[in-house]
């Protein structure tokens, strides 16, 4: 039923770490470019981190060296493990799959998973 389903989120103190989860179903997980996306008060919703279709991997400048996402095919999950985490990082997360079909593409999105990051 639901193509992709994130969680893993909640409050903690600067400098603590969460581990965010996002499952999708094998369709979507099969055909997809996937990536992790934030929406903080201060900002636009900006991309944090994400696998190409290629494979190759991208951070946002400001978690690299922080965060690392990371994959298991065969559950179909992607990951978004967050380190030494700071208030800025506060914000819902969203996981995101870009489908590919013959003729045009598909966003996919979950609902979203709150981070709050205290000082």
């Amino acid at each position: 039923q639901v193509q992709v389903a994130e969680s893993g989120g909640g409050s903690v103190q600067a400098g603590e770490s969460l581990r965010l989860s996002c499952k999708l179903s094998k369709e979507v997980f099969n055909r997809s470019a996937m990536f992790w996306y934030r929406q903080t008060a201060a900002k636009e919703r900006e991309r944090v981190a994400g696998f190409a279709a290629d494979g190759r991997v991208s951070y946002l400048d400001s978690v690299r060296g922080r965060f690392t996402i990371s994959r298991d095919d065969p559950e179909g999950a992607i990951y978004l493990q967050m380190n030494r985490l700071k208030p800025d990082d506060t914000g819902v997360y969203f996981c995101n799959a870009v489908a590919v079909y013959d003729s045009y593409q598909r966003p996919y999105w979950g609902l979203g998973t709150q981070v709050n990051v205290s000082s």
